[in-house]
Order: C-alpha cells, then structure tokens, then sequence
C-alpha cells in the first residue's frame, strides 16, 4: 500500500497533513509510516487501518483514522477529534501482542 492520507488530494499535501498531525499529537516524523496496527487490548483482538473507522471498542462512529505514529513504547493513533485537529490520540500499549504494517513506499518518494 503507497503512503496516503485521507482526504488528501496528492503526495505533497498528505505530507502538510500527516506533518501538521504529528505535530499535533506530539509524534515523531518519519520515513516509515504505519498503514495498519494490530493489537489486544483487555482480551479484545483490534486492528485499524488509516482511511478506515477506528473498531466500534473506541465508540467514535465513523471517524477514520488519519495516521498512526511509532511513538518508542506506545502507538498513537489519530482521528479528527483525537489527535488530528483536537482531543487526545488513543495509545495503544507497543508490547508482543502488538503489530504494525508499514506503507510500502518511501515517504520522501513523490508519487
């Protein structure tokens, strides 16, 4: 899968987007981006996928995710109201039951 945003109309501006979101949520910038994140939490099997809603465990109805970011110990992820534009990333716990799937492409290589 190529690095995307949603709602972003080509390379350049996901980049604005997914920088302005980091900066936001107080995550790290870098080339490797997560696409998608699997993780248990309290006995539940959970996975996201930006562009997708955040599981129903969450209660935040159709909001998709924007970014999930590598934060050393923890995963953050992001949606419009937690961590994109207002509010609180959700934390996710980074341990052996945790998986990330990175986007394919570079996040330096215009596409």
């Amino acid at each position: 899968m190529r690095f995307f945003i949603p709602a972003a109309n080509d390379h350049t501006r996901a980049e604005d987007v997914y920088n302005a979101i980091a900066k936001f949520a107080q995550a790290p910038i870098t080339n490797k981006r997560i696409w998608k994140l699997r993780w248990l939490d309290k006995g539940t099997n959970l996975e996201c996928e930006v562009g997708k809603p955040l599981p129903s465990y969450y209660q935040t109805g159709k909001e998709l995710v924007l970014a999930i970011f590598d934060c050393e110990n923890l995963y953050k992820i992001c949606t419009l109201t937690h961590g994109g534009v207002r509010g609180e990333p959700i934390l996710v716990d980074k341990n052996s039951q945790s998986s990330a799937t990175y986007f394919s492409d570079d996040a330096n290589t215009n596409n």
